[in-house]
């Protein structure tokens, strides 16, 4: 692994970082702590440019080098989860009922790193954009961000994010051009039935047998309406409803999450989930209303800026250590919103043998910090490269 000698230096100052925004975790848009602590630094470390308050509560910095026509957009997420820690660690959650369960805590504190760095070194021709997002778990902070004006206001040309891994080996690194995270959508379906005595099922409509079917139905969604070559999920994840023993209720609700890998196939999984649900509730005598909503679009990578950010992290890691053709994964990202505005990639770290994402048990792994904030520094020279 190549690490220079400041980067591998600056090591601990990074882990107290990252130890301290995991002590301090926030979630949603409401990242004022951890904010104001990036934006402090940024300006200690001499940024050009500190704008807060971009997408509610981002934070972007501006580090100008070598005079130069083009700006490249290195982004990383602050917000945590609203999960209780059981790791135990010495500087565990602080926050009752949150912690950072994914990581955003390291990747904040990376690309904290980064920016110090080239702040010191402006080894670069051309500008680098340092942005540290709110409300990824879930509330489309990147999405805010863009609409705020993020790309056009800064003159971002291209733009690059990163994520912990783990089961990947520690400081390795895992990329591919194309789809490589899925679209994230959820549904409410609402079963109208006839309440009746538990003893007289033949007087009502039992919206729980309607349910049940639908259940089932849904599943030929991705089993005989999409391509078996192409990827598609569909999972219920709730199922509402009853009151008690002997009484067949009224209504019935049901909820879950739809994922995808292209846009045909997400059209394809909302249009006949409706027809579905709405048909199996006619052909049993109830009604059906559903509610579909599209959250996060599929992360797809640029063929160039991905062979650009691989190479970069081959002079990282080393060639044996870059998996170039990783497979795709159904979890999602609003990094997706980035990618639509500007070209870019989006690439995996190792975290090494932890807990997974989202788990109680999750810890962000220190000892990678030095690959991360090597992939930034080799990033930015490589493709503000006179």
């Amino acid at each position: 692994m190549t690490i220079s000698n400041s980067i591998a230096a600056m090591a601990d100052e990074i882990t107290g970082w990252r130890r301290d925004i995991h002590r301090h975790p926030e979630t949603d848009y409401d990242v004022e702590r951890t904010a104001a602590m990036v934006a402090g630094l940024l300006r200690s470390f001499g940024c050009d440019e500190v704008a807060e308050g971009i997408g509610r509560s981002g934070v972007v910095g501006v580090i100008r080098g070598r005079p130069g026509r083009r700006r490249i957009g290195l982004r990383a997420d602050m917000d945590a989860l609203p999960i209780t820690e059981a790791t135990g660690a010495a500087y565990a959650s602080t926050v009752p009922g949150k912690m950072h369960a994914c990581g955003h805590d390291g990747h904040t504190a990376m690309l904290l790193g980064a920016a110090k760095h080239l702040s010191e070194t402006r080894n670069f021709d051309g500008d680098v954009v340092v942005i540290f997002q709110p409300a990824e778990e879930g509330g489309g902070g990147g999405r805010a961000m863009v609409q705020d004006g993020l790309m056009e206001r800064f003159a971002v040309d291209e733009v690059y994010g990163m994520h912990n891994m783990p089961g990947l080996t520690p400081g390795h690194f895992a990329i591919r051009p194309g789809p490589f995270m899925a679209s994230s959508d959820t549904f409410d379906i609402e079963i109208t039935g006839r309440g009746s005595h538990a003893a007289k099922p033949h007087e009502g409509v039992d919206p729980v047998v309607v349910a049940a079917q639908i259940v089932t139905a849904l599943q030929t969604i991705a089993s005989r309406n999409v391509d078996p070559l192409k990827s598609a999920v569909v999972s219920v994840t709730a199922i509402e409803t009853g009151t008690a023993y002997n009484i067949i209720g009224t209504t019935c609700r049901m909820k879950g999450t739809c994922r995808a890998l292209e846009a045909g196939v997400r059209d394809t999984i909302e249009s006949r989930l409706t027809a579905i649900a709405e048909g199996t509730a006619a052909a049993f005598g109830a009604t059906a209303t559903v509610r579909y909503v599209r959250h996060y679009p599929v992360v797809v990578n640029h063929a160039a800026e991905t062979a650009a950010a691989a190479e970069v992290a081959r002079a990282v890691a080393g060639p044996a250590h870059v998996d170039v053709e990783a497979p795709p994964i159904m979890g999602a990202e609003d990094f997706s919103f980035m990618l639509e505005a500007r070209p870019g990639a989006f690439i995996f770290i190792g975290n090494g043998d932890s807990a997974g994402l989202h788990n109680p048990a999750y810890d962000f792994n220190d000892a990678i910090i030095p690959a991360g904030v090597s992939y930034w520094a080799k990033l930015v020279e490589a493709r503000l490269a006179a």
